[in-house]
């Protein structure tokens, strides 16, 4: 079935709190989806962010970010006063998030609430405690650790607990019962609320779609409490780092630093590591994005140390074999690959063996510094494919067209006849919705056609980024009634 759908984290959502939370506004964000005729709604992940804010750095693969917690769902439940927080600096501008203050603010108020809830816990906080042990247990240690300790990463922890001797564990529950406890009441009170926005969404025939980074942080639970499926050497510091090769974009590629995967092990354990991750993010949403799709196939190792990605080098990665585990295990799910970037033939190959769809973004059709632009140009897609203008990576078409390579621009504006008067934003967002792609994906920025301020995250850049908020209004219902006419014109609309 075709369908249209739109891009936007949670945290982008309007709130007097400072950041988009789970609570009213995503459900009227529903509300707008369904009126404008969208039946997709995807985010970037959810999980806990740690230095830089980004979704993609995450202390756990499996827990929630605490700042999504609504707190006024909090306070309609009796576990806060809404003076304990209606009065708190959360920011000055609302059109950007404030994370110092975010992080300052937020964690008092939610051991107000999480000391209330615990006082008298709800007859299903055993049972999430219980179904969620296998990452819930060593997720509410390890936060609980890090946080006596002013936030270190464990690799700077004394040495018997950064290591996991038994006897530093012990202790380390014992001397922190209290604040494990607190941990694992952020975390119900995140999945509880995740879980009623989700049904709410599915109600209204809207489906949530979320994403998945390939590599976790090596300051992390993954790393900390499941070493031996990475790549370290005896003082558990990674032999080698991830990141991607120098191209047309970036002289020196991207060194993101994260440890790399021991997939030979995980083969022999029939990649159950691999398949507790994926299967867990079908508990959350309904389509799941796999992140650097290429990765699988092979993956860029630098050796650790490197002050830039030159000098790595390409291993072969899981291919195939993973993904047959991931089915034979979980059955067919409905999986994205992001087969972004410099693609071989191998990634093609196993891209079509997983029969996944792929990725097809606009903005990179006219880009001259790559030879494969044609591949993006809508025509072209197939329909087995996910379309979108651009991604949270890419600047918006405002800002694109402003101040993206002028040759680029024009040829754009000339394949696509842009018009000026009616929005230029709307043509590009019609050459995707027109495209034979079953899926076409758009950014909330661009429906709403903002410029550059509004990007979401310029790559291989510090600070600024993670941090655009649709102000209180944007969901009007006149912008929902012209997108639900684009989704009829292009065959769109969800059928029932």
């Amino acid at each position: 079935m075709r369908r249209g759908g739109i891009l936007m984290h949670i945290t982008s959502l309007p709130s007097p709190w400072g950041v988009g939370t789970l609570g009213a506004e995503a459900r009227d964000f529903v509300d707008f989806l369904q009126a404008a005729g969208q039946s997709l709604w995807q985010v970037l992940p959810l999980g806990p962010t740690g230095y830089g804010d980004s979704p993609y750095y995450s202390f756990s693969t499996y827990a929630g970010n605490p700042y999504l917690i609504d707190l006024e769902l909090l306070a309609a439940e009796g576990l806060l006063k809404r003076s304990e927080y209606q009065g708190l600096d959360w920011g000055t501008d609302p059109a950007q998030v404030d994370y110092g203050k975010v992080y300052q603010n937020r964690f008092p108020v939610l051991r107000r609430a999480c000391g209330r809830l615990l006082a008298a816990p709800p007859e299903d906080f055993g049972d999430f405690c219980g179904e969620n042990a296998f990452w819930l247990e060593d997720y509410a240690l390890f936060m609980a650790c890090k946080e006596a300790r002013g936030g270190q990463p464990w690799t700077a922890w004394e040495l018997p607990l950064g290591t996991r001797e038994g006897a530093a564990l012990a202790r380390a529950r014992r001397e922190l019962a209290e604040e494990i406890r607190f941990w694992k009441g952020v975390q119900y009170l995140f999945f509880r609320q995740w879980r009623a926005l989700k049904e709410y969404a599915n109600r209204r025939g809207v489906y949530l779609v979320g994403d998945l980074p390939i590599y976790v942080p090596g300051d992390s639970v993954d790393v900390w409490a499941g070493r031996e499926q990475f790549q370290l050497d005896e003082a558990l510091r990674p032999t080698e780092v991830a990141g991607c090769p120098p191209d047309g974009f970036s002289a020196h590629g991207q060194l993101w630093g994260n440890p790399l995967f021991d997939w030979k092990r995980m083969a022999g354990e029939g990649y159950r590591w691999w398949v507790n991750r994926i299967g867990y993010q079908f508990r959350l949403y309904d389509v799941l994005r796999l992140d650097h799709f290429r990765g699988f196939d092979s993956y860029y190792a630098i050796p650790a140390g490197q002050c830039t990605a030159a000098g790595g080098r390409w291993r072969p990665g899981p291919g195939l074999q993973l993904f047959r585990a991931v089915e034979e295990a979980l059955g067919q799910k409905t999986i994205i690959a992001e087969d972004l970037g410099f693609l071989t033939p191998s990634v093609h190959r196993l891209l079509a063996q997983t029969g996944f769809p792929g990725m097809k973004v606009l903005q990179f059709a006219f880009d001259r510094r790559d030879g494969e632009g044609a591949v993006y140009l809508p025509q072209n897609y197939p329909v087995n494919s996910v379309a979108y203008v651009g991604t949270h990576d890419n600047d918006t078409v405002q800002g694109w067209l402003t101040s993206g390579p002028p040759e680029d621009v024009a040829r754009a504006r000339a394949y696509l006849r842009l018009n000026r008067e009616e929005g230029e934003h709307w043509g590009m967002m019609g050459a995707v919705w027109a495209s034979p792609a079953k899926w076409a994906v758009v950014q909330m920025q661009d429906v709403l056609g903002l410029g550059s301020e509004s990007r979401m995250n310029t790559p291989s850049t510090c600070g600024g980024n993670w941090r655009w908020r649709a102000l209180p209004g944007f969901a009007a219902p006149a912008l929902a009634q012209r997108l639900r006419r684009q989704m009829e014109l292009y065959d769109r609309l969800p059928r029932e």
